[in-house]
This record gives C-alpha cells, structure tokens and sequence, in this order.
C-alpha cells in the first residue's frame, strides 16, 4: 500500500468510538479520531489520567467530541458496569480499540478476579468488554473491533494448562502470550462474526517499537528495560507513529477483516502501515477455539 498516514484518515464524523489507554497510543489514536470529526470515549483506570487526556485533547483540537469514563481492565466488575453505563448513555458504537496494556512487571501479581495481571489486562479484559459492549456494535455502521498484538506474540505460546502463569512466571513470556492471544481473538472474533452474522469486522495491529510508558510503568524506571528505553530513546518510534497500524485498521476501507497491520521497516519495528507478518502459532485455528471457550468460562462473558 502507499505510504498512509493521518492525512488519509476518511471523515469520522458522527461515528462513536471507544478507545482504552489514557497515554501513549490510546492518546495518539484519540486525538488522531477526534481531529475527523469522531466522538471519542477514552477509557482507562486513572481518573486524573483520563481527565488530563481529555483536556489535552481539547486544546490541540478546540471543539473535540471526547469524554473520559473509568474501567479497570483488570476487574470484570469494573468491565460490566462500564458496559452498562455506555448501553444507558448511547445508542451505538462503531469502532471499539483494545489497546490498554501492562508489559513486564518483574513479580507475579493476581487480579481480585484471581487472573495474572498482564493476561488479565492485556487480554481476558479486552476479551470480556468486546462481549459487554457486543449488543451497541451490532448497532454499529460497519462496526469494527481493533486489537492491539505486539511483535512479541512471536515469540509467543498458548499455555492452556497454565494461562495464569502460576507454575512459571516469567515476565516477557507472560506478555508475549497475553499478545498472542489478542492477536487469535481478533482472528477468531472474525470467524465467528463471519459465521454468526454478526456484522462486525474484527481486525489487529501492532505498533512495532514505539516511544510509549510502558517500560517506565511496569518493569520500573530504573529496571534493565525502563533504563533502555529512557537512554536509547532514539531507537523508539514516537507514539504517534506508532498508533498508524492502529488508526488504518479502524478506519481505512483498505484494511480487511481478519487482518492484521504494523509498521513495514526494519522487520516491522518503525514506519508507515502495512500488512503484518502473521506468526504461525496465531493460525492454529483448533488452539484459538480452545482459548475462546476457557476465556467464556473464565469470564462469563457472552456474544450471543
């Protein structure tokens, strides 16, 4: 494809969209939305986060259509009440991006639903909201649900007898299956849409290596990691940069369902959008549909 960049993102105007992460990409893709014209709910933990998110947003953008509302990605009852303000205050939803992450805290930490908390956060949450908010996209026009994987879930392995992570924990390991496994959700939603007559369109993207607070927030500051990204800042594409694989699976017509984007330089680290290298582990279709079934059970959630 051309080189693709904000400038080719169609007329949002009217469409309603949900975006997690207060920083980094979620900001970038919120303020990237609102610029065409989009109402845009940006979602996250921290009050005062999503409240400065919102009024940067506003004074690059005079006007925006954007409000902050709490969810705790970690918590399915902050999940559910999230879902049934937004079934009370909208009539529809039309693109939801599943971007909020945790990368590497160096200890094993459990959520009070008793998940591992990257799993929890990076992906069983983004698995149980995608359910809680099913009944506003089928509302949708042209609904679309975008997944954020990482070029991590290369490395990645689904680990059904321990997907807590209770017999070894081991941070980057962890991640990269929380990863993995939201790339095979994006995947296996779309099958399932495709049989089901859902009518949505379910795509993921990754942002390669990008100039985010995820190393500072998690492994720490002054971690082996947090120190790498702080020193060699350079090596990191800015955030804005980043969150483009993102902004082209939600809105452009050219992205295809079940596809799956990231940058397309220097082995998909930095760069414009582009087609994704799809790992092979993510296309075990027999795996995906096993995941899906423990992550209902672990949940609860329901897309009927």
């Amino acid at each position: 494809m051309a080189t693709w960049s904000v400038s080719n993102i169609p007329s949002q105007k009217g469409r309603s969209i949900v975006v997690t992460g207060t920083g980094g990409l979620g900001y970038q893709d919120a303020l990237a939305l609102t610029r065409t014209g989009a109402d845009v709910i940006i979602a996250g933990r921290s009050t005062d986060k999503g409240e400065d998110a919102v009024s940067s947003v506003r004074r690059e953008v005079p006007g925006a259509s954007i409000r902050f509302e709490m969810i705790d990605l970690a918590s399915l009852s902050s999940i559910a009440d999230f879902g049934m303000r937004l079934a009370r205050q909208q009539q529809r939803l039309d693109i939801l991006i599943n971007n909020a992450a945790v990368m590497m805290p160096p200890n094993r930490h459990e959520t009070s639903d008793g998940f591992e908390l990257q799993f929890a956060t990076n992906y069983l949450g983004h698995f149980a909201l995608t359910a809680q908010l099913m009944p506003l996209l089928r509302k949708g026009e042209n609904p679309r649900v975008v997944s954020l994987s990482s070029i991590a879930a290369r490395s990645g392995i689904i680990d059904l007898d321990d997907l807590q992570a209770k017999r070894n924990y081991r941070p980057m390991s962890v991640y990269s299956q929380s990863k993995l496994a939201c790339l095979m959700f994006a995947l296996e939603l779309q099958r399932r849409s495709d049989a089901a007559g859902w009518g949505l369109t379910s795509i993921a993207a990754h942002p390669g290596i990008s100039r985010t607070s995820l190393l500072h927030n998690a492994p720490g500051r002054f971690s082996p990691m947090g120190l790498a990204r702080s020193l060699f800042w350079f090596l990191f594409q800015p955030s804005a940069q980043g969150a483009l694989p993102t902004l082209f699976a939600a809105t452009s017509p050219n992205a295809k369902p079940g596809g799956y984007y990231g940058p397309d330089k220097m082995g998909e680290t930095r760069g414009a959008p582009a087609r994704a290298k799809m790992p092979s582990q993510a296309e075990d279709r027999e795996v995906a549909a096993r995941l899906w079934d423990r992550s209902i059970q672990l949940t609860g959630a329901s897309f009927g």
